[in-house]
């Protein structure tokens, strides 16, 4: 194969993370040429309306995938996070990056972290998951729906739209926004459960030998691990973009691996969480036996209720 198409769309961040799998593709297969074909998704047209609302983050993959399917692109990049657990038939999730951080990150250019926010201060997230951990944490906050880019998302909270807004911390280190807002606060794990996958790049690959034997070099052996005990945690629970659900598993020194999960209802009013240490060797498995003990607990009902939460707001 002398030419390889990246289907992307055409945001800020989807380019400098197609771009970077193109020069690392590049550099991993000599005499290999790689393009870019910039397609924009439905999540990209429609953001005046929450996405939980429109079928949640697959609006952004869609329109790529059906590229791919057309012979117009053999491989796509994707933020994982916004990946669903579910292929299409004749699509794969090829390759998985090494994990850029995987945490969230709270911006203010007023405010230094969580507990600095005044009662009443606005924050803005289009996240599920994040509304819901930040109500635990601060049930006098004001959220609101943010949608848009990155560069959009930071103007509004310049305007002063927002006193603060949660972004993925990968994304904007990718971007080198450290220095955009005068504050950017990590948040910890033990504040906010991140989305499963947060912080690592899937590489969604046409079933094709050549193709697939072009993208193995991107793969991590430990962020497909985590990633895998992530994805089929979410899986199990029939838990897409449209509830609230954080899941988060990494690889410790010793070689077990620390798993955080997080579910419940979108105002942070009832959750259900826990924190495991498991063995490596059981990292295929063990995501979903972790789900079965959550639906030992009510998660499903649980989580029936937060989707009829939003159908009704």
């Amino acid at each position: 194969m002398k030419k390889l198409v990246i289907a992307t769309r055409g945001s800020q961040l989807a380019l400098w993370q197609s771009n970077h799998i193109k020069d690392v593709l590049e550099e991993q297969n000599p005499g290999l040429e790689v393009e870019l074909n910039v397609i924009i998704t439905t999540g990209d047209r429609i953001q005046d309306k929450a996405l939980s609302k429109i079928g949640g983050k697959g609006l952004f993959l869609k329109e790529l995938e059906e590229a791919m399917l057309r012979g117009e692109a053999q491989i796509a990049v994707h933020s994982l996070k916004d990946v669903p657990t579910v292929m299409p038939d004749g699509l794969l999730l090829a390759a998985i990056t090494e994990r850029e951080d995987c945490r969230d990150a709270l911006l203010s250019e007023k405010y230094v972290n969580i507990d600095a926010l005044p009662k009443g201060a606005v924050v803005g997230t289009s996240s599920l998951r994040r509304r819901m951990q930040i109500e635990k944490i601060r049930p006098d906050l004001v959220i609101k729906d943010l949608r848009g880019n990155v560069d959009t998302r930071i103007r509004k909270l310049k305007e002063g739209q927002f006193d603060a807004i949660i972004l993925a911390a990968a994304g904007i280190n990718r971007l080198s926004l450290l220095d955009a807002v005068k504050h950017v606060y990590p948040i910890s794990l033990d504040e906010m459960v991140p989305s499963m996958g947060q912080g690592a790049l899937g590489i969604e690959a046409v079933n094709d030998a050549e193709v697939l034997k072009i993208v193995a070099g991107l793969e991590d052996e430990y962020s497909r691990v985590e990633t895998t005990i992530e994805r089929s945690f979410v899986d199990a629970l029939d838990g897409g973009c449209q509830v609230p659900i954080g899941v988060n598993a990494s690889v410790l020194e010793d070689g077990n691996v620390s798993i955080r999960a997080v579910l419940g209802l979108p105002d942070g009013s009832e959750m259900l969480s826990d924190i495991k240490v498991v063995s490596r060797k059981n990292y295929e498995t063990v995501g979903r036996e972790i789900a079965a003990e959550f639906i030992a607990r009510g998660a499903k009902e649980l989580l029936l209720r937060a989707e009829a939460m939003m159908e009704n707001k």
